[in-house]
């Protein structure tokens, strides 16, 4: 029984379990124990499985980390420490490895000190690392001579469970630490590392302690699950540690100016530097954050540009960079040497940064759990208060943070998702069973199933991965798809003597970054843009490239092929490719946010009580309940028991749906819509998303009645429909791709080669071709639906708000009107605009804006009383 923790110990209860040299040295060194060492430590020590939710620089690693040190000095001082594996750390980041290994060699040479001082020598504690970054000199030292304590990542733990000799010294290990949990949980990295967890456990000497540290993330009873693992059928027993509100957290919204429409851009940028420069010079260190990797050069860029003082203080630090730069910036950092460090999301886990006084959020960080892990970044020590302020540049970015930073502040946190049965990550590690011995097929079954991810596993879809790897799948062979084992008698074992170097050469599940190339139908190239930006197009597309407008025709392998279109209007928007989603859960808040609002609109006191209760400030407050007032006045405002549907008709008819279910939901629902309508009317139908809903562009002579919209959220089965939808999409070409590289169906790597992306993807292309024609029911092929429905989009979202419309608890409200209502200018603008930069982006909202203050009698910016 998975159970939380009820019991606090004392110092001295604690202390009493450590052996004299380890209990000297905490004394000297920290005096007392943190909230998460209390409640932890002396659980471990009993041989408890824990999960540890706690802020940064709550010591929750020393709190995974003490029991089993301490049991290392016993066996030391002894004389029955041995040269094994007692403790394995597993951490997401390369990175954080070497801090690791740095913060545990400190301690145990000031033990050994100590120890030495009270009169006893004790053998040295070896810590190792093991990575794709670790010579072959010291991983077969590492055979000969095993660390106490190794360092390592999901990936090269995979490796290490199938290196013939090393895998032997696996089996000794008594403590597992997982790092960064959160950081896993959610991806198909976790469930391999989860797979790779349950061999463990089935070849070791005994049952070993799992600990799992993780920053904020709900619902903890789940990732507990995750973590611990099942045993015939039920999770295992252990004790979660919810810690994560020992640490004071201050959260600020700020809207940068008075008003958000019409202040020009130019002066909309001064604005939000000067507050920068203002937080910057305020406090020792401020770290920043944009979500994008553009955003975080520009705002470094600007700083340094219009702040000479800061030459040499400020730093950006984002994944694009390379290692050398990114290791540079942490260390100067660490050295107290930079007043500000702007981030994308890279500085977001638990690399050592030093301290942070303050952290500033640009825009929306789009779940509560990443405001507060990013926000829990500044004051590292526990009783430092984590100081945040998120600085808002829109309107509709101002009512997302406003709801955001109040369910922050309240720990009301957005629900992990963790994917369900990821078939290509069980193709990799049923070949790496298969490597170490002959297997019952269901011994196997039930081993897979022991990992959280897999606990639910049809058994018809094990046999389809077993099948499909024994080689079992007509038409295969011809493409030089080999079978990599033999299945025979409810028993399967390894096939071929390459098979080992496959499986090595090309186990993980992080895809290969494409960068795609352009080239017009004459072969000229232009440039490149991202694989994720590639996928959303859909033949017709225009987009801008270069300052120019393309329209997209076709690709073939990396390389896309487009059509100069002259003064076309983009379909899509160039910076589409590095936005966060917003969240479901977060969403519906907001849902309920626009109600709240619609009901004060007639108070005197509105704005003051948007004030007291979302601690926004007043420049907020009436900026929020202006936006609303236009939109009640104009139209509609949607919320938790409306939906509305408003069309604008025009060169394009634009339908403007206000879902408002965050845009992984919105992508699932608008690309079924479309495909119904372009199948319905027999005409294509652009789409543009956005979190708070999406928008259909329509040809001017085809229009939807009222009656047509409606049927629409009566769609029937909306997972099939979205099947027929993805079809031919560039999206399902590229993530079938990665879905054939991580099943071991395109090889990345072979025998010492590594096979170009180009010709990946041409080989992806046709072998999906080949299996919709012929193996519908193909395991990588279920799985590639799955991850773009589950994982990609959130199908079960959009379910959910089609189930509410249907029940009734949601209604449509649909609208015919001359000009888009204020809550959809942002629609508008990703959809149907000559929008290129920024810029005309604003000019646009700006023009809309007046159009529709017009049309309500208002002069100017609809006047709010102050109260």
């Amino acid at each position: 029984m998975i159970r939380w923790a009820e019991r606090e110990y004392s110092d001295e209860e604690i202390f009493s379990i450590l052996s004299e040299p380890v209990r000297e040295w905490f004394k000297r060194k920290f005096g007392t124990f943190t909230p998460p060492q209390r409640y932890a430590v002396m659980e471990i020590h009993k041989g408890e499985n824990v999960l540890i939710s706690s802020p940064t620089g709550s010591g929750k690693t020393l709190s995974a980390f003490l029991s089993a040190i301490n049991e290392l000095i016993l066996l030391g001082k002894e004389g029955k420490l041995e040269d094994k594996i007692y403790v394995l750390y597993v951490s997401p980041l390369r990175a954080l490895n070497n801090d690791i290994k740095r913060n545990l060699e400190g301690p145990l040479a000031e033990i050994k000190e100590v120890a030495r001082e009270l009169g006893y020598e004790i053998p040295e504690i070896m810590v190792g690392i093991r990575t794709s970054d670790t010579s072959s000199y010291e991983k077969s030292k590492m055979v000969r001579k095993p660390p106490h304590i190794l360092i390592t990542t999901p990936e090269s733990l995979a490796i290490a469970l199938n290196a013939p000799k090393f895998r032997e010294r696996l089996r000794t290990v008594k403590y597992l630490i997982i790092d960064e949990v959160h950081a896993l949980a959610e991806n198909k990295r976790g469930s391999h590392l989860a797979l790779s967890v349950e061999r463990l456990q089935e070849m070791a000497e005994g049952r070993f302690v799992r600990i799992g540290l993780s920053a904020t993330i709900h619902p903890l009873e789940e990732v507990a699950k995750f973590v611990f693992g099942f045993e015939n059928g039920k999770p295992r027993p252990g004790l979660i540690v919810d810690v994560s509100f020992a640490k004071q957290t201050e959260i600020k919204v700020e809207s940068v100016v008075e008003d958000l429409i019409y202040t020009p851009a130019g002066a909309l940028s001064d604005a939000l530097y000067n507050r920068l420069a203002e937080l910057i010079k305020a406090h020792r260190t401020t770290l920043i954050f944009t979500n994008t990797r553009s955003g975080a050069e520009r705002v470094a860029f600007n700083l340094k540009k219009r702040f000479p003082e800061f030459e040499g203080l400020i730093e950006a630090h984002h994944s694009s960079l390379s290692r050398e730069v990114r290791l540079d910036v942490e260390e100067r950092l660490k050295r107290g040497e930079l007043r500000c460090v702007i981030s994308s999301t890279s500085l977001e886990l638990g690399i050592d940064i030093g301290t942070i006084d303050l952290v500033v959020l640009i825009g929306s960080p789009k779940s509560v759990n990443r405001a507060l892990q990013r926000i829990g970044r500044a004051g590292h020590r526990l009783h430092e208060v984590s100081k945040g302020v998120i600085l808002a540049l829109d309107r509709d970015d101002l009512v997302e943070v406003t709801v955001l930073a109040h369910n922050a502040r309240n720990r009301r946190l957005d629900r992990v998702k963790i994917p369900r049965n990821p078939l290509d990550v069980l193709v990799q590690h049923l070949l790496g069973m298969a490597l170490n011995r002959v297997w019952e097929v269901e011994e196997a079954y039930n081993l897979v199933r022991r990992a959280y991810p897999f606990k639910d596993l049809p058994f018809e879809d094990f046999m389809g991965v077993l099948r499909y790897l024994a080689g079992e799948y007509a038409g295969l062979e011809e493409r030089k798809v080999y079978a990599k084992i033999w299945l025979e008698d409810g028993r399967f074992g390894r096939r071929g003597k390459m098979t080992r170097t496959i499986y090595y050469m090309n186990v993980g599940t992080i895809p290969d970054e494409a960068k795609i190339r352009v080239y017009t139908m004459d072969k000229q190239m232009i440039g490149t843009v991202e694989e994720e930006f590639a996928e959303r197009l859909m033949p017709g597309d225009i987009f801008v490239l270069a300052g120019r407008t393309y329209e997209f025709v076709k690709s073939r392998g990396n390389k896309i092929y487009v059509i100069p279109r002259e003064g076309a209007k983009p379909t899509i928007p160039a910076w589409f490719s590095e936005m966060l989603p917003l969240s479901f859960d977060l969403a519906l808040d907001i849902q309920r946010f626009r109600r709240e609002v619609k009901g004060l609109l007639h108070r005197r006191d509105a704005v003051r009580r948007l004030v007291r209760k979302y601690g926004i400030d007043e420049k907020a407050a009436r900026a929020v309940i202006a936006y609303f007032r236009e939109q009640a006045r104009y139209s509609v405002v949607p919320d938790d028991e409306t939906v509305l549907v408003e069309f604008v008709p025009g060169k394009r008819n634009r339908y403007f749906f206000h879902t408002l279910i965050g845009r992984r939901a919105n992508d699932a629902l608008s690309r079924a819509f479309a495909y119904l309508v372009s199948k319905r009317k027999n005409c294509n139908v652009g789409v543009a998303i956005n979190d708070n809903g999406f928008a259909l562009l329509l040809p001017p002579e085809v229009e939807l009645s009222e009656e047509e919209v409606r049927e629409l959220f009566e769609v029937e089965d909306l997972r099939e429909t979205l099947k027929l939808a993805l079809d031919n999409t560039e999206l399902l070409k590229r993530r079938f791709r990665h879905v054939a590289n991580r099943g071991l169906l395109i090889l990345r790597r072979y025998v010492g080669r590594s096979k170009r992306l180009g010709r990946q993807q041409v080989m992806a292309v046709s072998l999906l071709k080949v299996l919709k024609e012929n193996h519908p029911d193909f395991p990588l092929l279920k799985e590639v639906y799955r991850e773009i429905m589950e994982d990609k989009m959130d199908v079960e979202g959009a379910e959910q708000f089609l189930d509410w419309v249907r029940e009734g608890r949601i209604k449509v409200e649909f609208r015919r009107q001359d000009v888009p209502s204020p809550f959809a200018f942002n629609l508008e603008a990703i959809g149907s605009s000559d929008v290129v930069l920024m810029e005309d982006r604003r000019e646009l909202i700006k023009q809309l804006h007046r159009k529709i203050m017009a049309m309500i009698g208002e002069a100017q910016e609809v006047p709010v009383k102050r109260s």
